[in-house]
Formats: structure tokens, C-alpha cells, sequence
């Protein structure tokens, strides 16, 4: 009989997702996956999960919880309140769940979006490989929609019940964040590109899975804020006629009509969409090969930590 997760209270875009669905973008399907896909494969690590296999993610609160079988579980993305059967346990560190005991997760504090892994990982049927939620199409996850209370989710087999902790530390700096120019990086003047590099951005209340729009000094296209509609990546800083830069994240779509000065690079996309709303940071810029070396630099950190990974 296959175990399930029940949930009793549920957050705010709480939804399934795993490291992504990826091949598809050239047919229009989003990549969709975890936000902070980091805090994802870590928690899944802690819990004796392959990192990129289907856990819950929730955005600012949690939720309320219980299983019909012993599970470790492990709560990430951010600090917040955890307690297992009304005793506090600490983020970033699995534990036993017992079965009928009752997870409470609450709210997340200095970031945005966290997650929750369950030895075992979340088993509902994959879509075009993944299970991962696309909710803006209804693709994935469970009914392709926000999970809600009285929801009950599958759970895989799981093998020997071993709590773990971080033996590396896992940080993340406060620098700049980093961008490659483009493609439309022509579309903006010398003096729209000083603006975008030496003023301070802030992340604001407009945000979702899709996007993020971002409050500031206005930047201004010479070659207009219309495009012809071409391809759009995950990072994308698009630049509409308002001037205010729009961040597009892991549920965005495949094609746009705004000019994009610049790309967030992969590996500081999970920074960005971290940072609570009304949160000051700069922009900086990079090349593509130097892109390409920090971003397997990221890769290892991120290998090294999961590696380190110790039993408690």
C-alpha cells in the first residue's frame, strides 16, 4: 500500500516541484521547477532523496502536516519555525516524522520561498517528464494547481531512516548581482546602462513563479520598449515602456515582446528570487565566459555541500 502525506494547512503558492522540465521550451512549455533550486537539492539530500526529485515548495508560510508511515523530513530555503509532534526542530537538518505525528512549518523569514522533502520523494505521474507544477497552464504537479487542504499526496519508497545535517556550511554573499548584457543590450543608451549598474533596485510585492517586477530608476529604450516577439529564458530582465525592469523566473513564458538589456546568470537567479520585497541590491556585469566559470563553481559548491552531508 503506498504511503501518502496529508496536508492539513496549507501556505501561500504552495505547489510539487523538482529540478524542472526541461527540452520543451522551443514547443512554448515553460521549465518551470524549483525556485531556489539549491535549497530544493539540498533538501532532498538531507533526506536520503536524489536531489532533483519532487518535494514540496511554499512561498513566505508553510503548512501543517502528517504521513501514515515513519519519514525523515527536512525544511529549507529560509529560517522559519519547525515542530515535529509540538517540539522545535532546526531548518536545514533532517528528522523522523513518525506516522500520525504533525509537521508544522511556519513563516519564512529573510527569504521568500522554501521547501519541504520527504524521504521518498512525492510520486504523482510525471508530465512531459517532470512533476513539477505549471500553474499559470495547469501543467504538472497535482491537477497542474496549488496545493490546498485535504490534499494527499504519494510517497515513494524509502530506505533506511538516517537524519543528516549540513557539514558544510551554506552561505550566500550579499555582492551585486550578476549579469551577461542581451540580447537586446543595443536597444539602451550608455547613460541607460549607468543607470542599470550604479542605482539600487528593490524587490517589490509584484512577484510570482513567473516574474518579479522591480522598483527603481526608470531605464529607458532609444530604440523603443516594442519588439518583435523572440525567445525568452529563465533570468531574462525584460524592459517594458514603464521602465521598470521585470525579472523573469521559473514559470515564465518562452517568448516576449520587450527588450531584454541583460540576463540574471543561472547561478545567482535563486539569490534574486530570494530576497523578501523591499530589498535593495545592485546589478553587475559579466561576461559569458566568465558566466560559464562561476557557474561551475556554483555547481561544485552545491556538490560539496550535498557530499558533506553528515549523520547525526
Amino acid at each position: 500500500m503506498t504511503a501518502v502525506l496529508s496536508i492539513h494547512r496549507s501556505g501561500p503558492l504552495m505547489s510539487v516541484q523538482d529540478d524542472g522540465r526541461y527540452g520543451f521550451r522551443a514547443r512554448g512549455v515553460s521549465t518551470s521547477g524549483a525556485m531556489d533550486r539549491d535549497a530544493h537539492a539540498i533538501a532532498n539530500a538531507l533526506v536520503g532523496n536524489d536531489p532533483g526529485a519532487a518535494a514540496i515548495e511554499f512561498a513566505l508560510m508553510g503548512g501543517t502536516f502528517t504521513t501514515d508511515r515513519d519519514v525523515l523530513v527536512a525544511v529549507t530555503g529560509g529560517r522559519c519555525a519547525v515542530d515535529i509532534a509540538a517540539k522545535a526542530v532546526p531548518t536545514w537538518e533532517s528528522y523522523l516524522l513518525k506516522a500520525g505525528e504533525t509537521l508544522t512549518i511556519g513563516p519564512l523569514r529573510g527569504a521568500v520561498w522554501g521547501y519541504l522533502a520527504i524521504s521518498g520523494g512525492i510520486t504523482i505521474p510525471e508530465v512531459l517528464g517532470s512533476r513539477s507544477t505549471h500553474l499559470r497552464t495547469a501543467l504538472g504537479g497535482l491537477d497542474g494547481r496549488v496545493l490546498s487542504s485535504g490534499d494527499i499526496l504519494p510517497l515513494g519508497e524509502t530506505g533506511e531512516l538516517k537524519p543528516r545535517m549540513l557539514g558544510t556550511p551554506y552561505l550566500r554573499g550579499n555582492a551585486p548581482i550578476a549579469v551577461i548584457p542581451g540580447p537586446q543590450d543595443d536597444y539602451f543608451e550608455e547613460s541607460a546602462w549607468k543607470t542599470f549598474l550604479r542605482q539600487p533596485y528593490r524587490t517589490t510585492t509584484s512577484r510570482d513563479r513567473m516574474a518579479m517586477v522591480l522598483d527603481g530608476p526608470a531605464l529607458s529604450a532609444f530604440k523603443g520598449h516594442d519588439i518583435v516577439s523572440d525567445a525568452t529564458v529563465v533570468g531574462s530582465i525584460q524592459v517594458p515602456g514603464s521602465g521598470k525592469p521585470i525579472v523573469l523566473t521559473a514559470d515564465s513564458q518562452t517568448t516576449g515582446g520587450y527588450p531584454k538589456i541583460a540576463t540574471v546568470a543561472s547561478f545567482e537567479l535563486a539569490r534574486l528570487a530570494q530576497l523578501p520585497a523591499g530589498r535593495d541590491f545592485m546589478f553587475r556585469k559579466i561576461s559569458a565566459d566568465v558566466a560559464e566559470e562561476l557557474a561551475i563553481h556554483a555547481k561544485d559548491r552545491l556538490s560539496a555541500v550535498i557530499f558533506g552531508l553528515t549523520e547525526k
